[in-house]
């Protein structure tokens, strides 16, 4: 019993060797990485302060 629970404790303890990583995995995360950078320049850039206004309720003005 003994004998058995060691052999296993070393099968789990051995490491899996590497797997070889793909070139589109390394170019999704490039995008990734790139689409965050753009978001947040453009928040940067936008600030806090910036406010859109709805252009259908611009046109619309009140009549006295």
């Amino acid at each position: 019993m003994a004998e058995t629970s060691i052999t296993r404790a070393r099968q789990l303890l051995t490491p899996n060797p590497p797997v070889a990583s793909t070139p589109w995995a390394t170019l999704g995360a490039a995008a990734l990485a790139a689409t965050a950078a753009v978001l947040m320049a453009g928040i940067m850039v936008l600030g806090p302060g910036v406010r859109f206004d709805d252009p259908a309720a611009a046109a619309v003005s009140a009549q006295p």
